[in-house]
Order: structure tokens, then C-alpha cells, then sequence
């Protein structure tokens, strides 16, 4: 089977009305924050993790902020500032495993990036545990039930293209290796060559493995264009199943975009779960980020 973004949007169109909501944020000396996580716990602060930029520039740094009031998120007092994009969060054996991009910078010509991982201890401290694969962004990671941990990877270049998703799993943490996820096969069921994805947010419900994902290309004039998707994994982890589109740029409010060719983009990075509804923390045509409330995707 072969996806494309224009089949996933005819049935996407389909969908009832969603309810959108702009975050503020506080602290960032008027930096903008996008691709956030979904909110999660560490001791007894909720706490979500969001990229900090500045409009003109792509050197960021994440940031953990609070729940100060309904939509409003605020820097937490003296907490760690990594050197990361696009950050998401999991629990491995009760930790929070903080991950984000990497990159370096060396000159207009030359940019280096890599997935790193970090434990994080408390709003004040954190300890990198673990440095993916040079040119590889968006892996994401899953403990299972019998505490084996599911690897997504996201190879580009000779063997992902644009960018394609492949999964290992390895027994724990201390048996990740960049040869494995450099190894790990692709998945079944992929995207046409000019479409590009990865995935953002891995869940377990209901016995099954969802990824929450992005799925993006480029238009006549250049200009990008990412979608939030959700897709099911077959039992053995090798096949995408059910891909479907959950939310598009004109779901959102209106609001400001780093660049013209950004405006239609929308980065899902993590997905809150209630009964037959489910609110998507997403960053927005990479200037800022916003809530949506959908229907239940994994149901």
C-alpha cells in the first residue's frame, strides 16, 4: 500500500469541528516557544518541555515551563536549559528520558544534528545517558509492557529519502546502540517519494502501539506543508496500519510564522488522552504552539 497526503486529507476533511487554543508563554524574554511535549509529571510539578528561539534564528535551547494558569506556561525558576530542538519525553523504569535534536552549527554550508537523550532527574538537573546517529532526527522511544523498550528511527538519505521510519527493540537502555538504529529495517506501508515523515509521540492503548507523527512535503513554489498524523503498528512492530491525518494548519488559530514558506505547519509532539476526546499540544508554523481537541484518534 502507497500513502499519499492528498488520499489522508479527503478522510481527514470528514472529521466534526475541533476546539483550538493558543498557549502563552512567560519567562522567554520575548523568544518564541514551539514543538512542545504534552504535559507530564516530574515530582509534584506538571511540567511540559517547549523549543525557545528566537524569530531570526534556528540556534534554540528547550525549556521546562509550569502550568500557571488555563493556557498560560511559565519558564520554572532556575531549571535546566539543554542545547536541543524539537524536544519529547518518556518514562523508562519510572524515569523521565528527555530527547531532543541536537545540532551544530559550523557555517551556513555546514550543519551537523543527532537525536540525544537525556534523564531527567528534576526541573534542575539532567544527565545525557545516550548521543543517536549523526543526520538522524525523531527517534522516539516506548517501554512495553514486559519492559523491552520499542525504538522508532528516522534514517534519511540513501536509505529513508526525505525521511522514512524504521523500529528496533532492544532489551533495555544499556543495549541501544547506533549500529542498532542505524541497522533497524524500515517500516512496511510507506509514503510516496516526495512525502517525508517521523514520528513524534509513541502510545499504548487499548494493546496496541499508536504513533503520533508528522507526515510533510514540499509544494510547486517550496513551500512546506506538515500535517499531524496518527498511525497503528502491526503486533510485530514492522507494518503501518490505519494512517490517518488528525489535524492541518487551518485547524488552529491564526498566528504569526518564523518565515512565509512555515505558515502551513504544524508539529504534533504529544497527544493527552480523555475517554472519547484527546487535546494535541502541537507547535505552529514553527513560531508557536497551541491546543487542539479532537476526537479520540486511537479509537
Amino acid at each position: 500500500m502507497v500513502i499519499k497526503i492528498e488520499d489522508l486529507l479527503i478522510e481527514k476533511r470528514r472529521q466534526k469541528e475541533t476546539t483550538a487554543h493558543k498557549i502563552v508563554f512567560k519567562g522567554t524574554n520575548g523568544k518564541d516557544v514551539y514543538n512542545i511535549t504534552a504535559p507530564f509529571e516530574l515530582g509534584e510539578k506538571l511540567l511540559l518541555v517547549g523549543r525557545i528561539e528566537s524569530r531570526n534564528s534556528e540556534i534554540s535551547k528547550v525549556g521546562l515551563f509550569e502550568n500557571t494558569s488555563d493556557d498560560e506556561w511559565s519558564l520554572s525558576p532556575n531549571s535546566i536549559s539543554l542545547k536541543l530542538q524539537d524536544p519529547f519525553v518518556t518514562m523508562i523504569d519510572g524515569q523521565v528520558i528527555l530527547g531532543g535534536v541536537h545540532v551544530d552549527f559550523f557555517d551556513d554550508e555546514h550543519v551537523e544534528w543527532r537525536t540525544d537523550l537525556y534523564q531527567l532527574d528534576s526541573v534542575t538537573r539532567a544527565s545525557k545517558i545516550f548521543e543517536g546517529p549523526k543526520g538522524m532526527k525523531d527517534l522516539r522511544l516506548k517501554q512495553l509492557p514486559d519492559g523491552r523498550i520499542l525504538v522508532l528511527t528516522r534514517p534519511q538519505g540513501k536509505k529513508g529519502g526525505r525521511g522514512r521510519i524504521g523500529f528496533v527493540v532492544v532489551k533495555n537502555l544499556l543495549a541501544l546502540t547506533r549500529e542498532k538504529i542505524e541497522n533497524a529495517p524500515l517500516l512496511k506501508n510507506q509514503f510516496i517519494d516526495d512525502e517525508w515523515y517521523g514520528s513524534n509521540e509513541i502510545h499504548l492503548f487499548e494493546n496496541k502501539i499508536f504513533v503520533l507523527s508528522h507526515i510533510a512535503n514540499f509544494d510547486e513554489t517550496d513551500n512546506r506543508h506538515y500535517y499531524s498524523m496518527i498511525f497503528e503498528l502491526s503486533s510485530d512492530f514492522t507494518e503501518i496500519l490505519n494512517p490517518k491525518i488528525i489535524a492541518e494548519r487551518k485547524d488552529f488559530l491564526p498566528s504569526p510564522a518564523k518565515r512565509s514558506d512555515l505558515e502551513d505547519v504544524v508539529f504534533g509532539g504529544g497527544l493527552v488522552l480523555n475517554d472519547d476526546k484527546a487535546t494535541l499540544y502541537a507547535g505552529i508554523s514553527d513560531a508557536g504552539a497551541q491546543t487542539l481537541i479532537i476526537n479520540n484518534p486511537m479509537k
